[in-house]
């Protein structure tokens, strides 16, 4: 059978007042301008209520009233955070009590260990994998591997080990060092290593018994810091691949013990949305019990921003 040409009969469309209408962006809503002149808060509010303004907006809140409830903030940190010079921002969020942990990935500790011994890091891999120099710095090697195995010997977890290393050596840039402040605040770091993916793991005094204990006892104690996160907040910045996988296997394994972490916030801030992230972070440890929200852009614009925004909000 073929169809003919055929209009379709509009009279008997039917229309309602466009005012009965739900209506999802409101001029209510709108950003406005401000002065040149306006301190970050004004800027923060000035933003619209709409989509990323408005996740933006409940984020602060969340981290501002997790800090004044004992809530808790943990912060998921990806490498690229702490070679995009983020660190001193971070460290000013651990001295004004917004960070209640940290944990971290295997690379970020050698990032930051370099920072703190030559005030420099993020070697030039294109450049060194041709000739083989790439990973090949003999203090970073020698001396990361040293700290993790003389730690994890003594009971430590291979956060807790760097970040004491780091701070009884006090190196001449360890004021610029992520680990430094977190051992001087005491704020527990525990750094979660995929074997075989940190260029420690390629120098001869690499001990994978002292990887892997090491590691496995920092899982452990991520677990106790995500379960005292009922009404807390959990961010993931820059990690696409290793944190939002622990991460779901903490929250898996507090409800395993009754911990429902009714209440929890969870942010991932990233430059581009990835699949692990939005799931394992944003959505499954959320649903029916808190919230998640995905926070696009630079990380060296946008943590800066976000703590800018925090220490606003946060002001009596």
């Amino acid at each position: 059978m073929r169809f003919p040409y055929r209009e379709f009969d509009l009279s008997g469309v039917k229309t309602y007042p466009l005012k009965s209408r739900a209506s999802k962006a409101r001029a209510s809503d709108f950003g406005r301008p401000i002065d040149p002149c306006a301190a970050v808060g004004a800027f923060v509010d000035s933003l619209p209520d709409i989509l990323a303004g408005a996740d933006f907006k409940a984020v602060v809140r969340a981290i501002v009233d997790a800090k004044r409830g004992d809530g808790g903030i943990v912060w998921g940190l990806g490498a690229h955070v702490i070679k995009t010079g983020l660190g001193p921002v971070l460290i000013d969020l651990m001295e004004r009590g917004f960070v209640s942990a940290i944990a971290t990935n295997g690379a970020a500790i050698i990032h930051d260990f370099e920072i703190a011994l030559v005030g420099a890091t993020s070697e030039d891999v294109d450049e060194a994998l041709a000739p083989g120099r790439f990973g090949m710095a003999d203090e970073t090697g020698r001396l990361l591997n040293a700290a993790i195995c003389d730690g994890v010997a003594k009971g430590l977890g291979l956060g807790q080990a760097v970040s004491r290393y780091v701070h009884d050596k006090q190196p001449q840039f360890a004021r610029a060092s992520v680990l430094d402040a977190a051992a001087r605040l005491d704020i527990p770091v525990t750094v979660h290593v995929a074997m075989g993916t940190d260029i420690i793991h390629m120098h001869p005094a690499a001990s994978g018994a002292a990887l892997g204990d090491g590691s496995l006892r920092d899982f452990r104690y991520f677990v106790s810091n995500v379960a005292r996160l009922e009404r807390g907040v959990y961010l993931n910045c820059g990690s696409a691949v290793v944190l939002p996988e622990v991460f779901l296997k903490a929250v898996a394994l507090a409800r395993n013990g009754g911990i429902t972490l009714a209440g929890l916030t969870t942010v991932n801030l990233d430059f581009v949305r990835h699949y692990r992230p939005q799931t394992n972070v944003v959505a499954r440890p959320t649903a029916g019990t808190g919230r998640g929200y995905s926070l696009v852009g630079h990380h060296e614009i946008m943590i800066p921003l976000l703590a800018a925004a925090v220490k606003a909000a946060a002001k009596p």
